[in-house]
C-alpha cells in the first residue's frame, strides 16, 4: 500500500512540475515575442497590430534631425528594396556612434496611428571594418 501511495505522490508532483514548466515557456514566448518587419511590411499592416515590433531599414538621406534638448534623433527609415517607402522614426536616448545616413538600423517600439514610429531602442548594423576580410590587412 505504501508503494502505491508514493507512486501517486510522484505522479502528482511530476504533473505539477510539467504544468509549471509549460506555463513558464508559454509566458516567456508570449511576453517577449516581437514581430520583425521591414518598412514595406509595416506600412502594409494595420496600425493596431504594430504596437510592439522591430523594424529593419536604412537611414534616409533627408529629414535627419538630432534633438537639441535631449539625446535622440528623428529620421526617416527607408525600405532596403524600395527607397520610396519610408516611416518617420522618433527615438529618444543615446544614439549609437555608427548611426549615420545610409546605415542599416533596427528600431524597436510601436507604430502610432499617424504611421510614425516611436522607437524605444535603436541599433545599428556593425560597420564593415569588423568583417573578416578587412581584419587580414
Amino acid at each position: 500500500m505504501a508503494k502505491t501511495s508514493n507512486s501517486k505522490i510522484y505522479a502528482v508532483a511530476l504533473f505539477l512540475f510539467l504544468i509549471g514548466v509549460g506555463w513558464l515557456v508559454y509566458s516567456g514566448f508570449t511576453s517577449n515575442s516581437v514581430y520583425f518587419l521591414n518598412v514595406s511590411e509595416a506600412l502594409a499592416a494595420p496600425t493596431d497590430k504594430l504596437q510592439q515590433i522591430r523594424l529593419f531599414g536604412t537611414v534616409a538621406a533627408k529629414d535627419l534631425h538630432k534633438t537639441t534638448d535631449t539625446p535622440g534623433v528623428d529620421f526617416l527609415l527607408e525600405d532596403k528594396d524600395n527607397t520610396n517607402l519610408v516611416i518617420p522614426i522618433s527615438f529618444r536616448g543615446a544614439v549609437p556612434d555608427a548611426f549615420k545616413i545610409g546605415a542599416e538600423v533596427i528600431v524597436e517600439g510601436g507604430m502610432k496611428t499617424d504611421k510614425s514610429f516611436a522607437a524605444k531602442t535603436l541599433m545599428t548594423k556593425c560597420p564593415s571594418k569588423y568583417q573578416k576580410e578587412n581584419r587580414e590587412r
